[in-house]
């Protein structure tokens, strides 16, 4: 048989199911389990990295806001810098 990137992983879950090796035949099972979304990761790439750029984003505001005593400072910075809040600011264009 020959063997492409395409079917590689199908190839392998074969051998390995058919392993006397008992922790092989374990992941096969675990594997097959999980299989859609393992290929669509495989396919899509996602990545945390968004929420992870939001994370360390709302840190630095959490800093900038230390001290004061309620969320609503913390709300208050957050939201310019995370919703669609354009503020008019004086002489300048909007």
């Amino acid at each position: 048989m020959f063997v492409t990137g395409d079917n590689l992983l199908e190839v392998w879950l074969e051998w390995a199911g058919s392993s006397a090796l008992q922790p092989f035949v374990e992941l096969v099972h675990s594997i097959d389990e999980h299989l859609e979304a393992i290929l669509n990761a495989l396919d899509y790439g996602p990545s945390n990295v968004r929420v992870e750029a939001l994370n360390t984003r709302i840190r630095l505001i959490t800093r900038r806001a230390y001290g004061f005593h309620s969320a609503t400072p913390l709300i208050g910075l957050a939201m310019p810098s995370f919703g669609d809040l354009k503020a008019a600011l004086p002489g300048r264009a909007a």
